[in-house]
């Protein structure tokens, strides 16, 4: 399938990297600055205990759903109070999870496929998570950062895809969105308008009841084959 792409939304977590490791490595990380700086915390939240915590805020506070980081704070207040430790303490406890989970693995692909991406078009990240780019290292390669924080809705809202196309100077159809979410990126962006790419790592067979992405990919790499085999107008070019 060939179409003029003037530029490209990227989803991060899981298409860029994975984001298991990321969110393990951040617990690990509050679990040690909790024993050293606010121990009765870490023997009264131990990780079950913080994900059921994490169950009771999605039920409690409905209107952070797309703030994960005011999920996390408001976890680490409830988890200082509880314990009778110093709540003043909730921004150095989560500096300290924020800055493990800014810690990614990158795929072996991604950042040569961004690199030869940004060569060619504009890229904006487009983020339901709040991983920060600048922290990663790569928001050189990025006209801009899009979360669903800031925006005040997470993807699959359409006014998330609007704002970013709308930040890039393009219509919907001339937007490529690229993500490994089958709902809340290729479904999102379909019904934004936008057009297409599910990158499908694990080889998931798409739904039979969906109407199918543009393009499917098992890596970012092979999209950057698919743009230099069709390449854009020069007006089209970053």
């Amino acid at each position: 399938m060939h179409f003029p792409v003037r530029a490209i939304t990227l989803d991060l977590d899981d298409t860029l990297w994975p984001i298991a490791p990321a969110i393990v490595r951040a617990e690990d990380a509050l679990d040690d600055w909790l024993r050293r700086h606010a121990p009765r915390a870490a023997t009264r939240w131990p990780p079950d205990a913080r994900r059921r915590l994490r169950a009771r805020c999605d039920e409690e506070r409905p209107h952070l759903a797309h703030d994960m980081t005011g999920q996390r704070r408001w976890m680490i207040e409830r988890m200082l109070a509880d314990a009778g430790e110093d709540t003043a303490l909730v921004q150095a406890a989560y500096d300290a999870y924020f800055a493990a989970r800014c810690e990614v693995e990158h795929y072996d692909d991604s950042v040569p496929a961004l690199e030869r991406l940004a060569a060619r078009v504009p890229l904006a990240a487009l983020s339901n998570g709040n991983a920060c780019l600048r922290t990663i290292g790569l928001m050189h390669l990025f006209r801009f950062q899009l979360g669903a924080r800031e925006h005040g809705a997470a993807k699959p809202d359409a006014g998330i895809f609007h704002a970013a196309c709308a930040r890039l100077g393009f219509a919907p159809g001339e937007v490529l969105h690229v993500g490994d979410d089958i709902r809340t990126d290729v479904e999102g962006a379909q019904r934004a308008g936008l057009r297409t790419a599910w990158i499908n790592r694990g080889g998931a067979r798409w739904p039979r009841t969906m109407p199918p992405p543009d393009l499917e990919f098992t890596t970012l790499a092979a999209l950057a084959d698919w743009l230099d085999a069709n390449p854009q107008p020069e007006s089209m070019s970053a």
